[in-house]
């Protein structure tokens, strides 16, 4: 038996509708097995997970032929509940013979909020906030954490470690927001519609990944009101903000934990009667404490602490809705995974009292809509908690599809994706080729390898060659196609339009290299921004799969009678594809793609 043939979740005459659906739909589904099998009975089978694994057991009703197939069906209804149904089939044969089928996932979601749409449409930009531009060379004397400054913007970040064995990431370049404001124009040129900044309060490192101030921007970034002007600047242009937020941990050196005592008042590492004491967790006070991947700079706060919490999420002044109200549209979740999901809820719940169109984001490296964090199921798409996640496995996927794997394979991948994420998900999802905790997309596309074998004084002097670059750049290309015409918000981490290279941190967090871009990939990545701002199928369209085998990957974006047509060969020879509204062949030479709107779409955009 050829199980796809029987049952098959992504076709509309096995199940319907597709994927994900609201508590309160109901489901139908078809099973259409040869009649020549002789299937007798069929049964659904399954376990209602958020019900403590309640089964269920539904028999299906034989209900006609179609063709050499019986067809047997059942109306599933799933009135109020939330979570993952897992569920198979089991067919009867004679003398009592059982076949079960395979398991497969249904997500069901509370669809009674109305999620923003404003996310998800449009570009977003990453922006490491020290390494982006600087308009003065700031003077660390006075601020936390010891800081040094390099005098060049070209300089390497340091990388070895110190006398003490360590990677203190003390070392600035000065970026700030006033940089940012200043290349407003730039961002917008590129078709930027979301700003998202990495931590811009005050923290000892050059990341701001601990943070030490919740209630301060870092001073060498600027103060508050530069903050709210440049979300005010940002929001003249079309653009919104989206702030990071790193709830999981703060730093050592910080106000409430205060490890080195930079900060006059007492905090919990030096006090038990801290106002801040119970916020972390201890094994034994002071110096023994849970910590982010066991880094001691970054402990662990207890997310349900009633202090914290308050101080967090409680009240028009918490610290979610004081910066909204500063200017900031949403808030991307630092390690959503965790956080404690009644944790995200009431974030959820602050944010959107504080701006109704305030959008949660996630960073999840998995399947969000399955996935296991300490020993528990999260909840992070069911609805009322994460908007969108960043989409790692797009990322992944899309990497090996470019780097010699198969295009189907990508679809399958992408299609398990959307078959268990609601809409507002798949749709509202941040997709990108890098972030700041990756290798530069460029030196991974051209290498494809991260190369972490070698040292890193090898890796710090590492430069492609260009004949690899050349073939990076390519790649890059057809990378930044998929990624602009996808379902989901395409992502730029800042530098990857300009051709930066770099391993991993902190190579892949050097500063923008201004008047030193590729001019000529520059020039591509403002061409694909027009695109996605002026095609409304890229932006909000059906996704229809055109043609995905072995090197070629072509696929449309549909809205009404409009569409748009994508196709890359990543492979050695020239493929062919079929433009879907013409008949007409399409020759794709050796690592290659178009970008193909139809008549219907206008002039507004004439192709790539």
């Amino acid at each position: 038996m050829n199980e796809l043939e029987i049952y098959d979740p992504w076709d509309a005459h096995c199940k319907t509708p597709f994927g994900a659906v609201p508590a309160g739909t109901t489901v139908q589904f078809h099973v259409r097995p040869l009649r020549r099998d002789g299937v007798l009975r069929v049964t659904l089978v399954g376990k209602w997970e958020q019900r403590r694994d309640q089964r269920l057991e539904l028999p299906l009703v034989w209900t006609g032929l179609d063709g050499a197939r019986d067809l047997f069906s059942c109306a599933l209804e799933i009135t109020d509940y939330v979570g993952l149904l897992w569920y198979h089939f089991v067919l009867e044969l004679g003398h009592g013979r059982l076949i079960p089928l395979s398991d497969h996932q249904l997500t069901v979601y509370d669809g009674s909020e109305t999620v923003p749409d404003w996310f998800g449409g449009g570009l977003t930009y990453q922006i490491f906030p020290d390494r982006f531009h600087r308009t003065v060379l700031p003077d660390p004397a006075g601020l936390v954490g010891g800081r040094t400054v390099h005098q060049g913007w070209q300089e390497e970040p340091d990388y070895l470690p110190d006398t003490h064995g360590e990677i203190r990431n003390r070392d600035f370049f000065g970026g700030n927001l006033a940089g940012i404001l200043e290349k407003l124009p730039y961002l917008h040129s590129l078709g930027v519609e979301t700003l998202y900044l990495c931590p811009i309060f005050e923290g000892a490192e050059n990341h701001r990944y601990g943070i030490g101030d919740y209630e301060k921007i870092d001073p060498m970034l600027g103060n508050e009101e530069d903050f709210s002007a440049l979300c005010s600047a940002a929001h003249a242009l079309g653009m919104r903000v989206l702030l990071d937020g790193v709830f999981n941990h703060t730093g050592y050196v910080s106000r409430y934990f205060n490890g080195d005592g930079s900060y006059p008042e007492l905090g919990a590492h030096q006090s038990q009667a801290s106002p801040y004491f119970s916020w972390f967790s201890f094994r034994r006070w002071p110096e023994e404490y849970d910590a982010w991947w066991g880094i001691y700079s970054l402990p662990n706060t207890n997310e349900r602490d009633p202090g914290f919490r308050a101080y967090m999420l409680e009240g028009e002044h918490c610290i979610v809705r004081r910066w909204l109200r500063a200017g900031a549209d949403g808030w991307r979740l630092d390690v959503a995974d965790e956080l404690p999901d009644d944790f995200i809820r009431d974030l959820h719940a602050a944010a959107r009292a504080e701006k109704p169109d305030a959008v949660i984001l996630g960073e999840v490296w998995e399947d969000g809509s399955n996935k296991v964090a300490y020993s528990e199921r999260r909840r992070h798409i069911w609805g009322r908690h994460c908007d969108g996640l960043m989409n790692y496995p797009f990322r992944t996927a899309l990497i090996d599809f470019l780097l010699g794997g198969d295009a189907h394979r990508f679809l399958e991948r992408m299609e398990t994706l959307r078959e268990h994420y609601p809409p507002f998900a798949w749709y509202g999802g941040m997709n990108f080729l890098g972030t700041h905790d990756t290798v530069r997309i460029l030196t991974l596309l051209g290498t494809g390898d991260a190369h972490t074998q070698e040292s890193r004084q090898w890796r710090a002097e590492y430069r492609l060659s260009p004949a690899v670059r050349t073939l990076g750049i390519r790649r890059l290309r057809l990378a930044s196609l998929v990624l602009y015409a996808f379902p989901g918000s395409p992502t730029l981490y800042y530098g990857d339009e300009a051709g930066m290279e770099g391993f991993e941190d902190p190579f892949n967090r050097r500063t923008f290299p201004w008047e030193q871009e590729d001019t000529e990939l520059l020039l591509w990545f403002q061409t694909l921004g027009r695109a996605r701002r002026a095609l409304l199928p890229l932006r909000r369209g059906e996704l229809r799969y055109r043609k995905a085998e072995k090197c070629v990957l072509a696929f449309s974006r549909v809205w009404g009678k409009q569409e748009v047509f994508t196709a890359v060969n990543a492979g050695t020879r020239t493929e062919t594809v079929t433009l879907p509204w013409s008949g007409a062949s399409l020759r794709l030479p050796p690592l290659s793609g178009r970008l193909i709107p139809n008549p219907a779409c206008g002039d507004a955009f004439e192709g790539l």
